[in-house]
């Protein structure tokens, strides 16, 4: 272990400004009264941990310091004695140490039970076997000790030593065996517990079989260790696994919530039967549901989900949908999409009843709610959720429509929206529901408050209406919505209605009112209050025309003329069919006079007419052809769109459970476990490891099998190779942490001292702490290691130099300026998916955009785009069907998320210029839009740096 690797127990924060004081005034200090001895030993302390040898104060602090009984100041000895030198240059123990042995071994046996207990702390520090030869006995006697303090430190000191220098103590399993037997203090039974399992297993094992009964009534703390102890032991000799399976079901049972979690995890590693699955299963259920912490239900969703999707484990959590269900009573939106999504993955046509009941009854829940931010998104969820499931179980959709068809009325236009692209699909799929579905729509067709909701609703009534009586009634609610006809004279009417003074103006006095900033605003005498009461009076159609939004009337328009058509085709008598086909073109022809005129807020667009017009020409003249086009065709266009999506989606499944499914080849050799080595039966991932490793940051991830993907592709070369000193950096990055392992080498024939790695950054880093001085011998080399954090996604400098004095040399100290490191915003940004609904309003609301223009040696428009999404992490929306084919231009939506969770959205606008013949590169733009700055211009000058392909 390298220098920067040992273990550091004591962070000490260093004032930068102050002067360094001098040995002089040091010793003078030392030997003043107890407050300048507390100060002087404080300062003595950073110097030495800044690089300082302070030899000549060894002595004095024994003399003056080390016999008073000031508790600060022993606790700021326990510090010095950690990190003082305590060895000659050779290696041999000072003389000194002698005398400060002994004034341990006094403190060993003091009254007071915290010098004893925080001088056993300090003693599972030391590291030289003479110091602690002599306080061997005193520390055995600490464990008889009356106080839990001195005993459970006493345990930990006996751990360490004889981990280090077992000939010191080598009794030490037995002696905390016997201990452990007799104790009766919590903490003090863990700790020693926990020694048994590090140093002799057999000991630990027989105690637990002693008292394994009791398990239950044991400490957390106590019982945690157990879990580790049965883990450890099933996973290097799984023949154990019956003796102590009884066990881990029992501390299912647990009171306190971490040891259930550990228990849980255990039990699916050592089990696999159906029952073990059930019971830990029921366990994480029951954590997220207690547990407050909305992390810890995120974290213990994770796990159900990662048990789901082992194939065998599945068909068991089938059966616990119901309780997942239960969890969505928490209030975050995180947790409840996380469970939705696990229900809709674990739903089966048993349960799938079941599932919709509950499901219908919180949509009905969040109609009852006072409106909160996340309550229209949580909406949206449950609707899709219960599309999800319609569309694979189709029985289940005649129980949701009725429920969810209320919602088309809903103030919030995103959830209404996806009710009625669900209620879209479900009336094109399904011929049985359509007049349920279209008796449904004409309930709540003159309620529906959206102009959005409004169109697709006229759409699905006009397309999907085929009988005479829906027909008719199709006609009755838009001339309801429509209001009184012709609309431009009714509303003259009104308006010259309104105009008479008499009913207009109602005079009273002045009042002031008080306005929601607290200022006051005088209302006028004069009021009116005929025109509010004529917004409110207003149809809704009739109110969507006169603000002026008429691409509703163009819709209108088209549904007219379908059903017109279809009623055409029903009815034989040509009276009948004249005088319909008159309504719709009297309908059309007053919105056009309305469109023309001045009363509307916006004008009429030139689209919106050419359509009407286009309609009314087709009912004048009722050709084949345009019945053919209204009627049929713009159902088909339908019908290919969601087969389409539905042969998406089914690829998508296939892939998820190709990627799930366990395949065995022919020639794969079976293993028993029976016929299985020990060594074998070990070389499985221990999970402790694994998380320990994880939190440290050195998880082993597997490595590419190209060599450019290796560890070596991120060292940076810092110094060149003629510098006197010469260093270069490893980049490690881990989520939110860098770790830069630099390189240190000594090139020259000095011995180099004080040599310092001074560092500095720019952009969203921040250097964690100050990396600490070395002495280099000539040629030599060491590793110096600098953590650096991360606060956003944004390309980050790290530059700095190296610094050292050269031993005997009377110049300034020498510098050597150190490349910059730049990091790379790549290791942030991982490829996500949305909706096209979800990046289109994102792309509303972000407002930094970066526009990248083309520039490349690439001439085909699908490999640029394939080189784009490789070197920025982001993932193409734009379905692959609609990328196919050739037409020498493409648009595509690319989509990312970083680890900070913020959003990253790019199009990317391309062409092929044909003019330019067939080798000419690919031109256009990418325009990147992101929420804060950094992140759009940090894309851009990625996009910008990895444009061109580079030749192998």
């Amino acid at each position: 272990m390298t220098a920067a690797e040992n273990v550091c127990y004591t962070l000490i924060n260093v004032p930068m400004d102050s002067e360094p004081p001098s040995e002089i005034s040091l010793k003078n200090d030392l030997k003043g009264d107890v407050k300048l001895k507390t100060e002087a030993l404080k300062k003595v302390i950073i110097m030495i941990l800044n690089g300082e040898k302070l030899p000549g104060l060894l002595m004095t602090i024994i003399r003056f310091v080390l016999p008073l009984q000031d508790h600060t100041i022993k606790k700021l000895l326990l510090v010095f004695w950690e990190i003082v030198p305590k060895t000659t240059p050779d290696g041999r123990l000072l003389q000194e140490m002698i005398l400060v042995c002994d004034a341990y071994r006094k403190d060993l046996q003091h009254p007071n039970e915290f010098i004893r207990g925080s001088t056993l702390r300090f003693l599972c520090k030391l590291k030289e076997a003479e110091l602690l030869e002599p306080l061997m006995p005193a520390i055995r006697a600490c464990l008889e000790h009356r106080h839990s303090y001195v005993r459970r430190n006493a345990v930990l000191a006996i751990f360490t030593i004889y981990r280090n220098f077992e000939h010191l103590i080598p009794d030490a399993p037995e002696l905390i065996h016997d201990f452990l037997v007799n104790e009766k203090d919590a903490s003090c039974k863990r700790n020693a517990f926990m020694m048994l399992i590090h140093a002799d297993q057999d000991r630990a094992l027989d105690y637990l079989s002693t008292c394994i009964d009791q398990v239950q009534t044991f400490g957390d703390i106590l019982q945690l260790v157990i879990v580790e102890l049965i883990y450890k032991v099933c996973h290097a000799n799984p023949s154990e696994r019956a003796r102590f399976i009884r066990c881990i079901y029992n501390l299912l049972q647990s009171s306190s919530p971490a040891v259930k979690y550990e228990a849980a995890g255990t039990l699916v590693t050592l089990s696999s039967a159906p029952t073990a699955i059930k019971a830990a299963a029921q366990c994480y259920i029951d954590l997220i549901i207690k547990e407050s912490d909305n992390n810890v239900k995120l974290i213990v969703l994770d796990r159900l989900i990662e048990l789901k999707e082992h194939p065998s484990h599945e068909r068991v959590l089938q059966d616990l949908v119901m309780d997942i269900l239960r969890v969505l009573s928490t209030p975050d939106l995180e947790v409840r999409k996380k469970t939705l999504q696990l229900a809709l993955d674990l739903v089966s046509s048993r349960n799938v009843e079941e599932l919709v009941i509950v499901l219908k009854k919180e949509v009905i829940k969040t109609n009852n709610v006072t409106e909160h931010e996340d309550t229209d998104k949580y909406r949206q969820l449950l609707v899709r959720t219960l599309h999800s499931c319609s569309v694979r179980f189709p029985d289940m959709a005649a129980n949701v429509i009725p429920v969810l068809m209320e919602f088309l009325s809903d103030n919030n236009e995103a959830a209404a929206a996806d009710v009625l692209e669900f209620v879209r699909e479900a009336i094109q799929r399904f011929d049985n529901l359509r007049p349920l579905i279209v008796e449904k729509m004409l309930e709540v067709f003159h309620s529906i408050k959206s102009v959005k909701i409004y169109r697709g609703a006229l759409w699905i009534l006009g397309e999907y209406c085929s009988t005479k009586e829906d027909i008719q009634s199709v006609m009755t609610e838009v001339r309801r919505s429509l209001g009184e006809i012709p609309i431009v004279e009714s509303e003259i009417k009104k308006e010259a209605g309104e105009l008479k003074p008499e009913e207009e103006v109602s005079v009273g006095p002045a009042q002031k009112l008080v306005t929601e900033m607290g200022t006051y605003a005088t209302q006028s005498a004069l009021s009116s209050s005929r025109p509010a009461k004529k917004e409110e009076d207003r149809p809704p159609l009739r109110g969507f025309l006169l603000d002026g939004d008429f691409f509703v009337a163009a819709s209108l328009a088209t549904t007219l003329t379908k059903i017109a058509l279809r009623y055409v085709s029903l009815v034989q008598e040509k009276k009948k069919q004249n005088s319909f086909n008159a309504e719709a073109m009297l309908l059309m022809a007053t919105i056009l006079h309305l469109g023309k005129s001045s009363l509307p807020k916006k004008p009429i667009t030139d689209d919106d007419v050419d359509r009407i017009s286009l309609c009314l020409k087709v009912l004048s003249e009722c050709s084949p052809l345009m019945n053919d086009i209204f009627n049929k065709e713009c159902r088909q266009s339908l019908s290919h769109m969601l087969s389409a999506k539905l042969e998406e989606e089914k690829l998508s499944q296939k892939k998820e459970s190709e990627k799930r499914n366990v395949t065995v080849q022919p020639d794969d050799p079976i293993s028993f476990m029976q016929l299985t080595a020990k060594n074998e039966m070990s070389s499985k991932e221990d999970q402790f490891q694994l998380s320990l490793l994880a939190a440290m940051g050195n998880t082993q991830r597997k490595e590419a099998a190209d060599p450019l993907a290796s560890k070596l592709n991120k060292v940076t070369q810092l110094t060149g190779f003629s510098d006197p000193v010469y260093a270069e950096a490893y980049v490690h990055v881990n989520q939110y942490d860098i770790v830069l392992d630099v390189l240190v080498v000594n090139q020259t024939s000095d011995t180099l001292q004080n040599c310092t790695l001074e560092l500095a950054t720019l952009g969203d880093l921040k250097l964690v702490e100050k990396p600490s001085p070395l002495t280099l011998a000539p040629h030599d080399f060491a590793n110096i290691k600098a953590n650096v954090k991360v606060a956003s996604t944004e390309n980050g400098i790290i530059f700095g130099n190296v610094v050292y004095d050269v031993s005997g040399a009377a110049s300034d100290r020498n510098c050597v300026v150190l490349s910059d490191i730049h990091i790379d915003i790549m290791d942030y940004i991982q490829p996500a998916s949305c909706t096209d609904a979800e990046f289109r309003q994102m792309w509303a609301e972000f407002e930094w955009e970066n526009k990248v223009t083309v520039n490349t040696n690439i001439v085909d428009l699908n490999e640029y785009l394939q080189h784009i999404l490789k070197s920025t992490n982001m993932k193409c929306l734009t379905p692959e069907k609609a990328l196919s084919g050739y037409c020498g231009f493409m648009a595509a939506n690319l989509y990312a998320r970083s680890i900070f969770g913020e959003d990253a959205l790019a199009n990317v606008s391309i062409e092929k210029p044909i003019h330019l013949g067939p080798e000419a590169p690919v031109t256009g733009h990418i325009r990147i839009r992101a929420k804060s700055q950094g992140m759009a211009l940090s894309l851009g000058d990625k996009i910008n740096l990895s444009q061109k392909k580079t030749s192998l």
